[in-house]
């Protein structure tokens, strides 16, 4: 089973995918969607959704976990986010993928075993369960796999 797991983000989104197997999970892919360097909250928009309709079209995951919304002081950013949030659910709808969604300290404690784990514990935790060396991945991305790895922990 391939497992499609997504930090949303307006900028940029992290994306990783892994693979479900008997002995355990396989590490296939990860990076980052990233929109135009442009104040058009639209064209953000539509780069996040390319982006994403081609991850999907060459992975073809069979599930997806993503992160839900956490609520930041920054209202703008929020709001922003929740817009990306509503253009890669609807995508994921429109493609007939199934959806689980995570609140971030349920994917710490998912991959550390703590849901107050920093953002290094998690990397480090994605880099040991994925036989990956996440040194030189940005938060977007180890995030992604974690919310992976998360996701699979749901699947048999």
């Amino acid at each position: 089973m391939i497992i499609l797991g997504i930090d949303p983000g307006i900028t940029r989104a992290g994306y990783g995918l892994v693979k479900k197997k008997q002995g355990g999970l396989v590490y296939l892919k990860s990076g980052l969607l990233s929109s135009p360097d442009t104040s058009d909250h639209g064209d953000r928009l539509l780069a996040l959704e390319r982006g994403l309709r081609n991850v999907i079209r060459t992975a073809r995951p069979e599930v997806v976990g993503m992160e839900r919304l956490y609520i930041t002081k920054n209202k703008k950013t929020a709001v922003r986010v929740a817009e990306a949030r509503g253009v890669i659910i609807k995508l994921l709808y429109e493609k007939g993928l199934h959806l689980e969604e995570f609140s971030p300290p349920s994917v710490k404690l998912a991959v550390t075993g703590s849901g107050r784990a920093d953002k290094k514990a998690v990397a480090k935790m994605v880099s040991l369960i994925l036989h990956i060396n996440t040194s030189k991945m940005l938060d977007d991305v180890t995030d992604a796999l974690a919310i992976a790895i998360a996701t699979s922990s749901l699947r048999s």
